[in-house]
């Protein structure tokens, strides 16, 4: 059995191709739905199953936030029971997800906890998100970019601030002035067929402290949550782990519910630290989409992982690795359940 990582998507993951992600017979999806019912909301089955894809509808954060939720756990919990899973982590809301995967959260409070912050977030959090490379096209770092997003955000007046360290991309965020700051300030750049900066629709300025708002509500709706010590260990937006055998439950449950929120999310770092420590077999990407592909492909190159230092050397070892590995694996290095084409972040 392969020992693998297991990295959760977050909001951007659900797209017009992840149309019909959900079995209507798998009992995650049906109890989604009974929770779907308690909190008054149209079941997740009839977004997942429409005909065609709404943004204003699919992307509301109270209707895609579960909607990623459900089906990442699908594929996470089937990684678990196919492979050895040896860490678990996440992008941003990536983290809920991954809390429920290693058992510190049970399904029903795990989906709780994202239905009720993606309605507090609607209720509370003014502003938004924008994304921005700092690499190439090729993935090697790209120092002119990085100098973009710090001229950017020194002259936002306070308004606009560092969000996610996404691989080879920078989320940043701001109140609607700051947001409106950095789409003029930022100078247009081109990513295979992408033209960046892009602002992120429907996001707030999660994991600012813009966000402040939203993680006191958060403290108070889930003053009774239950976090539990998890059977995998987790590795969180700091790089920090929370091990099965060393988790103090009450900063678990802090960290969740406050540092998450209010201050920026390194992604890259808790990727770094699951290849340095884990070291896995492959790393498993469940769906919906691929988006954190390309992503996790930059971390790999920014490490020098297995010979990596750039996007052709990444593509040529997701052709081989599976021959290098011995029978019976039958995979790439980086293996992404969604099986969607990815075309950005």
């Amino acid at each position: 059995m392969s020992r693998v990582v297991v990295l959760c998507p977050g909001r951007g993951s659900y797209t017009e191709a992840s149309l019909g992600s959900l079995d209507p017979d798998h009992e995650f999806v049906r109890a989604a739905e009974r929770r779907r019912a308690d909190f008054g909301l149209e079941p997740l089955l009839v977004l997942d199953q429409a005909n065609r894809f709404e943004p204003a509808r699919h992307l509301r954060p109270a209707h895609v936030s579960p909607l990623i939720f459900v089906k990442a756990m699908i594929d996470g919990a089937k990684a678990a029971h196919e492979h050895d899973v040896v860490a678990i982590g996440g992008n941003s809301m990536g983290w809920y997800i991954g809390l429920c995967l290693a058992g510190a959260l049970s399904f029903e409070d795990g989906f709780r906890l994202v239905q009720q912050m993606s309605m507090l977030q609607e209720e509370y959090a003014e502003g938004g998100q924008v994304i921005y490379p700092v690499v190439s096209d090729d993935w090697r770092p790209a120092p002119d970019l990085a100098s973009n997003i710090d001229a950017a955000l020194a002259s936002s007046a306070g308004e606009a601030m560092p969000s996610i360290d996404l691989g080879g991309y920078r989320v940043l965020a701001g109140s609607k002035k700051g947001v409106s700051h950095l789409l003029s300030m930022l100078p247009q750049v081109r990513m295979g067929n992408v033209t960046y900066p892009i602002r992120l629709a429907q996001h707030g300025p999660y994991h600012t402290v813009l966000a402040e708002p939203v993680a006191e509500a958060a403290r108070a709706a889930f003053a009774d949550l239950k976090f539990h010590a998890p059977h995998t260990t987790l590795i969180d937006g700091r790089g920090r782990r929370f091990t099965p055998w060393s988790t103090d439950l009450a900063e678990l449950k802090s960290y969740t519910l406050g540092a998450q929120v209010t201050t920026p999310y390194d992604f890259t770092a808790s990727v770094r630290v699951a290849l340095r420590e884990f070291a896995p077999d492959h790393v498993i990407l469940p769906g919906p989409g691929n988006t954190l592909g390309g992503i996790v492909g930059q971390i790999l190159a920014a490490e020098g992982w297995r010979g990596i230092h750039s996007k052709a050397d990444f593509q040529e070892v997701q052709r081989h690795v599976a021959e290098d590995t011995g029978p019976g694996v039958g995979a790439p290095f980086l293996v992404s359940m969604g099986m969607i084409p990815e075309s950005r972040p």
